[in-house]
């Protein structure tokens, strides 16, 4: 059992201000693995205090000496990786090679994208007449992370924060604490100053909503569901502070007839990633009606490949879910499909033979659903997905914008012309063609309830930024 119930303050690990333990939960056997402290207000208060305090000499001091540090935060990055991994792996119940690959992975690989993104930043220019556009940090800025891909969010949060001169307070989920933990202390080894970086465990009710109404918070980022989302918003709407939210999504995966053949594979792969666990899961897949039938034994052979096992043990196998209220949830939502009337076609409820400890779920494919089915309009975030089949382009356009949500969304299809056309057509901040991911730093997130803002490579750097503009600037 590991007990980590210090908070990082001001540049050192302080006792919570009063005893507020939670038990962390690892999801594989449904047992308590570390022990944490919920704040209180007067913990949040001493965050805000000390990133306040902080924020004037670091908003000024040079780029090269923040570029220097994020540098040096990188290095204790690479150097722990495989602590940052172990720690996902057991706090929610990531695969030790998924967890050691994309999880921790994603943390360096974001680090790396914003150095080079703000080693070409320019924070001033002409706009000629003698008008100057100035970039500024935006101050104090409240962060509040999920727990189904920690480090890739703290990271896409923090790290360009820090770069543009902002000050920080993190609170990750209480869910899965332990990889944040771990990121304090590189951020301690790496030598920034007190206060520039801050972190407060607790929960949404206590240290998030602290947060989000904090007179002294200028700016909130909060990754999450959609309705939590708008609970923040509300919250942060008396300080009028920017808010910015990287919400859930229903992403709808376009496999057209000339689709190639790994296609359908792929794509319920895809969605299984991670357990299901993914706001930009392709969760919906469309299928084009004269390959339906096809795509779908396709699908059914895909489910029985993918393998369910402990967490610990090595391969490209998926783990349980987070939470047993992750499995209640999900369980309720596939009996609903059932109920609905779609085609149960692989998986089903109840758990995994010989993984009934853990909160394991069975990869669950529904065919012949249609777009006003529950389970083709809520966010499952597990393992399930539901198969659509459309006749037309037009139709499966209109399907895929259908939804509430906006984040990403896929098409499958060898005709770039038609490629090109689908993807301007579609309601969602990302559109991935043909299994191809971004190359490099670029923009995520989404339209709808799907958020706002902007996270990775220069456009997350904007996030944290004012803009200034000034009259009369004689050089």
């Amino acid at each position: 059992m590991l007990y980590k119930r210090d908070f990082y303050i001001n540049g050192a690990w302080v006792a919570p201000s009063q005893a507020n333990d939670c038990e962390v939960i690892n999801p594989a056997n449904a047992e308590p693995c570390a022990v944490i402290s919920l704040g209180s207000q007067a913990d949040t208060d001493a965050a805000v205090a000390a990133a306040r305090q902080a924020f004037d000499s670091w908003s000024e001091t040079p780029k090269e000496e923040r570029l220097n540090l994020l540098k040096a935060l990188l290095r204790e990055y690479e150097k722990r990786n495989d602590d940052m991994a172990a720690a996902i792996s057991m706090e929610m119940g990531a695969p030790i090679d998924l967890a050691t690959r994309a999880q921790a992975g994603s943390g360096s690989e974001h680090i790396e994208g914003f150095i080079e993104a703000f080693e070409n930043f320019e924070f001033e220019k002409s706009l000629g007449n003698n008008e100057q556009l100035i970039h500024e940090p935006i101050g104090v800025c409240g962060m509040i992370t999920p727990w189904n891909w920690p480090m890739n969010q703290v990271t896409l949060k923090v790290i360009p924060a820090l770069a543009v001169g902002c000050t920080v307070v993190l609170k990750p989920s209480e869910v899965a604490p332990l990889s944040s933990i771990v990121f304090a202390e590189m951020v301690d080894a790496a030598g920034f100053p007190p206060g520039v970086f801050n972190m407060v465990n607790g929960d949404g009710v206590g240290v998030g909503s602290q947060l989000s109404g904090h007179p002294d918070v200028d700016m909130l980022s909060f990754t999450g569901s959609t309705r939590a989302g708008a609970l923040i918003s509300k919250a942060a709407a008396d300080t009028v502070k920017r808010v910015t939210l990287e919400l859930g999504g229903k992403g709808a995966n376009i496999v057209f007839a000339d689709a190639d053949a790994k296609a359908v594979k792929r794509g319920t792969f895809h969605c299984f990633n991670n357990t299901g666990q993914s706001c930009n899961a392709p969760t919906r897949m469309l299928v084009e009606r004269s390959v339906y039938d096809q795509a779908v034994e396709e699908a059914i052979a895909a489910a029985a490949a993918t393998e369910i096992a402990d967490p610990s043990l090595p391969g490209k196998h998926i783990g349980p879910v987070v939470s047993e209220m992750q499995y209640n949830k999900i369980q309720e939502l596939i009996q609903v499909g059932i109920d609905e009337g779609a085609r149960l076609i692989a998986g089903g409820t109840g758990k995994p033979e010989g993984l009934e400890q853990g909160y394991f779920v069975k990869p669950t494919i529904f065919a012949d659903v249609n777009n006003d089915m529950r389970i083709a309009r809520e966010e499952v975030f597990g393992p399930v997905l539901t198969m659509i089949p459309f006749d037309t382009e037009e139709e499966a356009i209109r399907i895929a914008n259908d939804t509430d949500y906006g984040l990403t969304n896929y098409v499958q299809t060898q005709d770039p012309e038609k490629a090109r056309r689908v993807a301007r057509k579609l309601r969602s901040g990302m559109v991935r063609v043909n299994g191809i991911d971004a190359a490099g730093a670029s923009p995520f997130g989404g339209y709808k309830q799907s958020g706002n803002g902007r996270e990775g490579g220069v456009w997350g750097l904007e996030d944290f930024l004012e803009i200034k503009h000034v009259t009369d600037w004689q050089s």
